[in-house]
């Protein structure tokens, strides 16, 4: 798949995220899609995709910003950088507890792309600073650098 397609496939799913469009999203994705998240599991499948879609629908709000997206020349890779902006709905398993705190953290995603579908999702962020944040801290890390 071409750079250019491969861009439009990222924009897409970038796109869907911020409109809160997980059903857009889950069909950007191929059948075995290998699903890494930041300190998380991995997850095979895009029926635990799925499942990680209606539990991150449930506990936070988001939308992404400051959008920078590389692919490369195959495109057959891609990274995007940009901020999360979000809402901590529902108490998550294993974090502090929510009541509708606001953060907003520098976060990038690796991609894989195979037969113009998503393979491959790999997302990374700083936990500590978005753990501080909601539990009320001083947001050191996502403002000053």
């Amino acid at each position: 798949m071409p750079g250019k397609q491969s861009r439009f496939l990222i924009d897409t799913y970038l796109a869907a995220f911020n409109a809160g469009d997980t059903k857009k999203m889950e069909s950007l994705v191929a059948e075995d899609l290998v699903h890494d998240v930041n300190q998380g599991r991995r997850r095979v499948g895009k029926d635990k995709f799925w499942s990680f879609n209606v539990h991150m629908s449930r506990c936070y709000k988001e939308r992404l910003s400051d959008i920078v997206l590389f692919v490369n020349e195959d495109g057959t890779r891609a990274a995007a950088e940009y901020v999360v902006h979000g809402t901590y709905l529902t108490t998550d398993e294993g974090l502090p507890p929510a009541n509708g705190q606001t953060y907003k953290v520098p976060a990038g995603s690796f991609f894989e792309i195979r037969d113009g579908k998503i393979a491959r999702i790999t997302t990374y962020y700083n936990l500590q600073d978005w753990i501080d944040q909601v539990n009320g801290g001083a947001q050191a890390v996502s403002e000053s650098g």
